[in-house]
C-alpha cells in the first residue's frame, strides 16, 4: 500500500473521534475513505526520486483578489479569478512524502476541480457513471463528510448506449469546472443546464449537508433536448454549459459548448444571452475588474457585460486553429482557459492550434488597444509534428509556463507502460513588452494534468509518467524549479489506469498537501518530515 504506518494512525485516530462523535451527538458516521487499489508491478519501481527541496518564495504580485470569490487558491480548478494556476501555500518540498487516496466509485469517480472551504476542507466534484458527486472530504483523511448527488451527462448516457466511450472524455460540462465564492457556496452548471448555488453546513449533530439555496434554469436560453435514459432518440438540440464563473459585480456568466454566452443576475434571477454562431467553448474563462476572457475554438475575445446584463463583445482575435484536432486535444482549437498576467495585468495569454507547432500568444487587453499592437508574441513550443496542450497555462509576473500534452487522449491511451512525448516550458515576457523569450524547457512527461505553481516555494508540480519497458504504468507527483526547469524529486502516487489523472489539476492544498484528481477518486501527497 502506499499509504505510510503514521497516515494509519492518523486515519484510525480520526475514526475513533467521529465515532466517539457519534455517540454522543447521535449523528451518522462519516464515510470512511477506501484506498485506489494499486496495479501489479508497484514494488518494481522507484517510489522516490532527487532530493528534498528548499523553499524558495518567487517575487510578484498575486492576481488581485476577486470580491465574489474564495480566496486566491482555493476557488476553482485555475486557483483564482486570473486563471493563474497558482496557489499562495507551500506545496511537498520532498521530505519524507506519503500517499494517501480515496476510490469514490468502483469504476471511474475522478475529482476534477478541488477547492477549500474556510476551515480547510475540500470541496470538489467526482465524476462517476451514475452521476456528478458533490463532496466535501476531510483533508487529512480524505473521508467523506457530505454528498450531493447531481443529475447524469448526457454523454455518460451515450456512451454506455453506443459504446464510445470518448464521449465522456471529451465532455467538458455538467459541473465539472464549478467555483467556491466568497461565502464558501458551490456554483456550477448541471446536465439539466441549470445553474445551481449550492451550501454546506454542520448540523446541530455534528453532522454536515449540502442544500441547494439557489436554481436558475438556463432552458428558455439553451437548446436542451439531450439524451437521457428517458429520451435516447432525441430530435432536437442540446448544449450542454461548459462552465460559470462571476464578474466583478457579482453576475454569473455562463458559456455552452455551442457558443452561447449568458449571464444570470443573481438578485433578480434575469437571464441574457448572446451566440457566437459556428464556434464552440470547450474550456472555462477568465475573469478580471476590466471583463470577461473567452476563447472559443476560433478566437480570444474581451466580453463586459451591458447594464441590463447582456453580453457585448468588445474586442476579438481570431488565431491559428489548425486543420484538425490533435491526439491530446478535446477540439480544433485553443485548450487553454485565457491567464490574465502581468506586471501591471495587462496581458492576456493562450496557445493555439498550429499544425506542426503550437505557439504560446500573448496580447495586450483592453478595447482600446490597437489591431496592429494587441499581439506581443508568437512562441512555438515542443517538438515539429508533436506540440498541443489541453490545460490552462501558469502564469505568474510576466512568466508562463506551458505543458505538451500530445499523444494523451483517454486512459486507455497509455496504457502498457507507454507515455508521451512530454515537455514543458517557460515563456518570459520582456519587462518593455517588445516580445518574449524561452527561458528554459524540460522533459517532464506530464501527459494530461492541469499543473501548478506554489508560489510560496518556488516549485511547479506536474503529474508524471515515463515509459516502462516492463509495461508497468507507474504515476508520480513530480515537482520542478520554477527558475531553472530542473527536476527537484518525483513521489511515487500509485499503478494502473486508476491513477490516470485523465485532464484533472493538481491542487495545493492550505495545509501543505498537494492533491490530484485521478480516473478512480483522488490522490493526496505531503510531507512528513
Amino acid at each position: 500500500m502506499t499509504t505510510h504506518p503514521p497516515r494509519r494512525r492518523a486515519r484510525a485516530l480520526a475514526l475513533i473521534a467521529a465515532l466517539s462523535a457519534t455517540l454522543l451527538a447521535g449523528a451518522a458516521p462519516v464515510a470512511q475513505a477506501e484506498e485506489i487499489p494499486l496495479a501489479l508491478g508497484h514494488r518494481l519501481v522507484d517510489h522516490y526520486d532527487g532530493a528534498p527541496a528548499t523553499a524558495r518564495p518567487v517575487p510578484g504580485k498575486a492576481p488581485a483578489q476577486h470580491p465574489y470569490l474564495a480566496p486566491n487558491g482555493r476557488s476553482g480548478m485555475h486557483a483564482d479569478g486570473a486563471g493563474s494556476g497558482t496557489h499562495p501555500y507551500s506545496g511537498p518540498l520532498g521530505r519524507a512524502p506519503e500517499v494517501d487516496s480515496e476510490r469514490i466509485a468502483p469504476v471511474g469517480g475522478e475529482c476534477a476541480t478541488v477547492t477549500f472551504d474556510a476551515g480547510g476542507r475540500l470541496v470538489t466534484v467526482c465524476g462517476t457513471f451514475n452521476g456528478f458527486l458533490l463532496k466535501l472530504l476531510d483533508p487529512r483523511t480524505l473521508d467523506t463528510l457530505a454528498e450531493y448527488r447531481l443529475p447524469q451527462r448526457s454523454s455518460t448516457v451515450e456512451a454506455i448506449t453506443r459504446l464510445d466511450f470518448e464521449k465522456i472524455f471529451k465532455d467538458t460540462s455538467g459541473g465539472a469546472y464549478f467555483y467556491l465564492d466568497d461565502r464558501d457556496r458551490v456554483v456550477l452548471a448541471d446536465s439539466r443546464q441549470h445553474v445551481l448555488r449550492i451550501a454546506h453546513r454542520q448540523k446541530a449533530d455534528g453532522a454536515w449537508e449540502f442544500s441547494v439555496e439557489n436554481d436558475w434554469d438556463l432552458t428558455s436560453l439553451v437548446p436542451h433536448d439531450c439524451v437521457s435514459w428517458t429520451n435516447l432518440f432525441p430530435s432536437g438540440v442540446c448544449d450542454p454549459v461548459t462552465s460559470v464563473m462571476p464578474d466583478w459585480d457579482g453576475r454569473i456568466w455562463w458559456v455552452t459548448r455551442l457558443g452561447r454566452v449568458g449571464t444570470v443576475d443573481p438578485a433578480t434571477g434575469a437571464l441574457r444571452a448572446v451566440r457566437l454562431d459556428g464556434e464552440e467553448i470547450q474550456n472555462s474563462f477568465s475573469v478580471a475588474e476590466d471583463g470577461v476572457s473567452i476563447v472559443t475554438d476560433h478566437a480570444l475575445y474581451g466580453f463586459r457585460a451591458d447594464a441590463d446584463g447582456t453580453p457585448r463583445v468588445r474586442w476579438r482575435e481570431t488565431y491559428d486553429r489548425g486543420t484538425g484536432t490533435k491526439p491530446g486535444s478535446v477540439n480544433q482549437g485553443s485548450g487553454t482557459t485565457p491567464d490574465l498576467f502581468g506586471a501591471h495585468d495587462e496581458y492576456v495569454a493562450i496557445t493555439d492550434n498550429a499544425d506542426d507547432r503550437m505557439n504560446v500568444l500573448v496580447y495586450r487587453r483592453g478595447a482600446d488597444v490597437p489591431a496592429a499592437e494587441r499581439l506581443v508574441c508568437k512562441v512555438p513550443v515542443f517538438r515539429s509534428g508533436a506540440s498541443t496542450t489541453d490545460n490552462s497555462l501558469i502564469s505568474w509576473g510576466n512568466s508562463l509556463v506551458v505543458e505538451n500534452n500530445y499523444g494523451y487522449e483517454n486512459p486507455s491511451t497509455l496504457a502498457l507502460g507507454r507515455s508521451v512525448v512530454g515537455g514543458a516550458a517557460r515563456i518570459d515576457v520582456r519587462a518593455d513588452g517588445s516580445g518574449c523569450d524561452t527561458v528554459w524547457e524540460s522533459d517532464v512527461r506530464s501527459p494530461s494534468t492541469v499543473p501548478k505553481l506554489s508560489t510560496a516555494n518556488g516549485l511547479l508540480y506536474f503529474y508524471e509518467k515515463e515509459p516502462n519497458a516492463f509495461g508497468i504504468d507507474a504515476w508520480y507527483l513530480t515537482a520542478v524549479d520554477f527558475r531553472t526547469g530542473r527536476r527537484a524529486f518525483k513521489r511515487f502516487t500509485g499503478t494502473g489506469l486508476a491513477y490516470d489523472n485523465n485532464w484533472a489539476p493538481i491542487t495545493i492544498g492550505p495545509d501543505g498537501t498537494a492533491y490530484v484528481g485521478v480516473f478512480n477518486g483522488i490522490v493526496a501527497v505531503r510531507d512528513t518530515a
